[in-house]
């Protein structure tokens, strides 16, 4: 290991901290609200138990206009709210608004594909069982969906290391903002390729992780 790797192991970790911060606020965020829209999104469409047109219209075209923002210009549009919420725009909690502003209708979209694909017999049979809404929501669309679910937050995560790191161009703190400062302009290469290494390992521990809870939720 190179000197100058191990003077900056201290900074390595204070990144890998800063990232896992990041990404946990940003996909809580996105698992409580985008979870909940995403269900809300597939019942209000058409034929179904909340059908409602015009409010589907509405989370359809707002779910879609955040995500046609690239996510270093969303960066830079949500830089008021970013010093609204967080009180500054440098850091990582300042970089998991617009990661968060982006996670929410990114997983939405994942959740209301994830319960079309719930086979409409079975909600036909629940209902006809007379099972409430939230019945319906938890013991069917959920449940049914569960192994679906577990990959589509898997991807969610895997999506927004790399988000995260781009983050890191504009001051997020992380392992971006490490490979940025050391590795890009003061040419430290061994700093970017470890800085990489530890991305690819993060990446493949999550979806190796998201894969087995996949297979242990599959019932089938």
């Amino acid at each position: 290991m190179s000197e100058d790797l191990i003077s900056l192991l201290p900074e390595l970790w204070t990144a890998l901290g800063e990232t896992g911060v990041m990404l946990a606020i940003a996909l809580s965020a996105a698992v409580v609200l985008g979870g909940p829209l995403g269900i809300v999104l597939f019942l209000t469409g058409r034929g179904q138990l909340w059908e409602r047109p015009r409010l589907h219209f509405v989370l359809n075209a707002a779910v879609n206009l955040v995500r046609s923002f690239p996510f270093v210009i969303l960066l830079v549009v949500l830089v008021p709210l970013t010093r609204i919420v967080a009180g500054t725009t440098i850091g990582p909690l300042a970089a998991a608004v617009p990661l968060s502003a982006a996670a929410i209708p990114y997983f939405a979209r994942l959740v209301e594909q994830s319960v079309r694909d719930v086979s409409p017999g079975v909600i036909e049979a629940a209902q006809a069982m007379g099972a409430t809404p939230l019945q319906l929501i938890v013991k069917v669309l959920i449940t049914e969906a569960a192994p679906t679910l577990a990959s589509s937050l898997t991807v969610l995560a895997v999506s927004f290391i790399s988000y995260s790191a781009a983050a890191g161009i504009v001051g997020g703190g992380g392992i971006g903002d490490l490979a940025i400062r050391f590795g890009y302009y003061r040419f430290q290469t061994d700093v970017m390729l470890i800085t990489v290494a530890i991305l690819i390992v993060i990446v493949q521990s999550v979806q190796a992780a998201g894969n087995l809870l996949s297979r242990r939720l599959d019932h089938r």
